[in-house]
């Protein structure tokens, strides 16, 4: 698809033809037949085989099929138990890339056209206002969405040495509470199981900072959404940050990102220093604890949620 692709893409519904569902005994057969228009079909109970040119193939729940204009197909229904599916019929303008993908998996973690089609039934089902619209706009992106290909595969866990993720395993249990608190060299050398020298030359080879220093990078960074999306005065956030107060922290901010924690929370992101997590390349250490940044405390006498700004100064 070229870059345009989704901008240029129209659609619309085939009158009678779905979306909704047909139930066929066991054995039934349609076609062959020539499509007259797009055809998204998905089983919900039962197999199938779909048969088109020198291609056979098998349908079972979870699957995406589309049939495209042109196609000269037949289907082939389970021939012991009967089956449903679902489908409709739809016309698209812009420019589509011709012949595959064919089938899409349906079910994969990060996969939304699984919830487009149950989408779709519903409106087809129960028609509320303008339901042919929504129908438009939701085929649009389930189409946009199957052609696109698969969604992206999980991203592969950096590989780093052992000695740091067993390090790494004993801050996400000691930040489990949600409070990043400092750890010691020694307690974080028994946790590796090697000697202090050992882990230091290990994280500055690999990430030009020693652990403690990391970690402190780990721990301003969570003070971002705090700053950003909390009423949450300096002292609060300075102890969710593992500080002992404002001052100590609003010192070691202002060292790293080259401004005051209060001048942070009133930037644009767009505008703001980048995270050190970032610049100083530790998004792996950082995927190993929970959260991407970290733990948002629940509001207590000291915040509300009218605002960003806080409501008392450190």
């Amino acid at each position: 698809m070229t870059d345009d692709g989704p901008q240029m893409i129209s659609v619309d519904l085939v009158p009678r033809l779905g979306p909704t569902v047909a139930d066929y005994p066991p054995g039934s057969t349609f076609g062959p037949r020539v499509a007259r228009s797009y055809q998204f079909v998905w089983l919900l109970r039962g197999s199938a085989t779909w048969l088109w040119d020198e291609v056979a193939l098998p349908l079972t729940p979870g699957k995406l099929l589309l049939v495209r204009p042109g196609m000269r197909d037949s289907f082939r229904w389970d021939p012991r138990t009967p089956t449903r599916h679902a489908y409709v019929h739809f016309t698209l303008t812009g420019h589509v890339p011709a012949g595959r993908p064919l089938v899409r998996d349906l079910t994969g973690r990060h996969e939304p056209m699984g919830a487009l089609c149950q989408y779709l039934l519903w409106l087809g089902t129960e028609c509320p206002p303008a339901w042919q619209v929504h129908a438009c706009e939701t085929l649009r992106l389930l189409a946009l969405t199957f052609l696109a290909g698969p969604a992206p595969a999980e991203p592969a866990p950096a590989t780093l040495p052992e000695p740091v993720v067993a390090m790494m395993r004993a801050v996400r249990e000691h930040w489990s509470d949600g409070r990043a608190r400092p750890i010691p060299m020694r307690r974080l050398a028994a946790a590796a199981q090697v000697s202090p020298s050992t882990l230091c030359r290990t994280f500055r080879r690999r990430f030009g900072v020693g652990p403690v220093a990391a970690i402190e990078l780990l721990r301003l960074t969570r003070a971002e959404p705090l700053l950003w999306q909390s009423n949450l005065s300096m002292g609060a956030i300075a102890v969710q940050c593992g500080f002992a107060d404002a001052y100590h922290f609003s010192r070691r901010f202002r060292a790293v990102y080259g401004m005051a924690p209060t001048t942070f929370r009133s930037t644009a992101p767009e505008s703001a220093p980048p995270s050190p997590v970032e610049s100083g390349g530790l998004a792996a250490l950082q995927s190993l604890l929970p959260g991407t940044h970290g733990h948002v405390p629940p509001m207590g006498r000291s915040a509300t949620t009218r605002g960003r700004g806080p409501l008392t100064k450190g």
